[in-house]
């Protein structure tokens, strides 16, 4: 049967940062066609490969309790996370509002790519399992035959653009059948799976901490953390998230990326493995551009350290160096001199005397505050200069959380904990 396509395009900068956004309209005729543009309130479908644009102003306008809505949820980080270190993409409020300018039994939020990737090797197919997934809900006014057809006239990767169209359609029909087959065949080891739980946060960061250095070190890590565990049982009760805070940023501050540390990831096996997975040959030969502090001279431009180049020797620097472990942090470490370590070393120690005043002082009221404090490592990012200068924000911001904490809570937080 003939039908008639309106298309425009309203194109960004695709792939360099901007969205496309384009309005379809199919009619049986090319006559029945008046406008191109679909109004606001007047979609049938919202085909998205992308939560942003979904949740955006011009799609969100198009919607109607109606509208069958299909979303990609997969995370593509936008362009202000290159310019705002601590910007975070706000999923479940891209999410509700999709469902409140359309309905919850209309849309469908799914993990295309993840779920493409996994089936047909390459997140490109997500485009045609979205829209197999569209048409199968009843979202497209077109009968698959034609469908089909035309992904063999455009030419271009033609089995696996049919092929995703079906998965699609069968993700649609048989969502939990689908992700039986995409399934991992063994359950992910300790080192790629996220914690479940506190105490799972916790017990990782203590091996890890063994590892980095000794098992006294771990421990100490472990001792602070229970410390403030007791505290919040015991005065803010049924609450953890300082706890949790104390036990991410209290690893983040004593687990610094230092000479040592690089040179345990590069031989203790992870980074060999990592390789021979990747690269196919026996005859590979590694490169390191690396800025040690004591030979790397500044860069008199941008005041940063000049990278130097290491040929496949340093591998047995790596080996001698991350044995070296034991005199980090004593009068035998030549690195720990330098002012980005006493620096480390400084943030550390004002970190756990803060958790110190935190759990003496801690209490209902001022729990926001307290787990605010134990969260400000968080935002220290980077090496050099850049880290830096994020400590000289971070530990103004600190000041004024310090300087609140010790005064009490408002009337209005009051309120909250309550």
């Amino acid at each position: 049967e003939k039908k008639g396509v309106g298309l425009i395009d309203m194109a960004g900068l695709a792939q360099k940062g901007g969205e496309v956004f384009s309005h379809m309209r199919i009619a049986r005729v090319p006559e029945d066609i008046h406008s191109i543009r679909v109004h606001a309130g007047s979609a049938d479908l919202i085909l998205s490969g992308d939560i942003v644009v979904a949740g955006g102003k011009k799609a969100l306008a198009s919607m109607r309790p109606q509208t069958k809505v299909v979303v990609n949820t997969a995370e593509m980080q936008p362009g202000q996370f290159t310019r705002d270190v601590n910007f975070s993409l706000p999923s479940e409020r891209l999410k509700h509002a999709i469902v409140s300018h359309s309905s919850r039994e209309t849309t469908h939020l799914v993990d295309a790519q993840r779920l493409a990737t996994a089936l047909l090797g390459n997140s490109i197919a997500t485009n045609l399992f979205l829209v197999g997934y569209a048409y199968q809900i009843g979202g497209l006014p077109l009968t698959a035959a034609a469908i089909e057809r035309a992904i063999e006239l455009n030419g271009e990767a033609v089995p696996m653009n049919i092929a995703a169209f079906r998965w699609g359609r069968k993700a649609a029909h048989d969502m939990a059948g689908v992700e039986a087959l995409v399934k991992p065949a063994v359950t992910p080891s300790a080192a790629t799976s996220l914690s479940s739980s506190l105490d799972e946060i916790i017990a990782r960061r203590v091996e890890f901490l063994t590892r980095y250095q000794n098992s006294a070190y771990a421990e100490r890590y472990a001792t602070r953390v229970a410390t403030i565990g007791k505290a919040e049982a015991s005065r803010a009760s049924g609450r953890q998230g300082l706890t949790e805070a104390v036990a991410r940023n209290l690893f983040k501050l004593m687990a610094i990326k230092d000479e040592y540390e690089v040179a345990r990831l590069y031989t203790d096996g992870a980074f060999a493995e990592q390789v021979k997975k990747t690269f196919d040959g026996e005859n590979l030969r590694f490169e390191f551009h690396l800025a040690p502090p004591l030979l790397a001279k500044t860069d008199p431009t941008t005041g940063r350290p000049r990278k130097i180049s290491f040929g496949p020797w340093m591998m047995k620097g790596f080996k001698a160096l991350a044995a070296m472990k034991g005199v980090r942090g004593t009068a035998f470490d030549l690195f720990g001199r330098t002012h980005e370590r006493r620096m480390e070393r400084q943030l550390l120690a004002d970190y756990e005397t803060v958790l110190d005043e935190i759990a003496a002082k801690l209490s209902a009221d001022n729990h926001a505050l307290a787990v605010g404090l134990a969260a400000l490592p968080e935002k220290i990012r980077g090496f050099g200069p850049v880290k830096a200068r994020n400590v000289e924000v971070t530990k103004k911001e600190e000041a004024a959380l310090l300087e609140q904490f010790r005064a009490g809570p408002s009337p209005a937080m009051k309120l909250a904990a309550e």
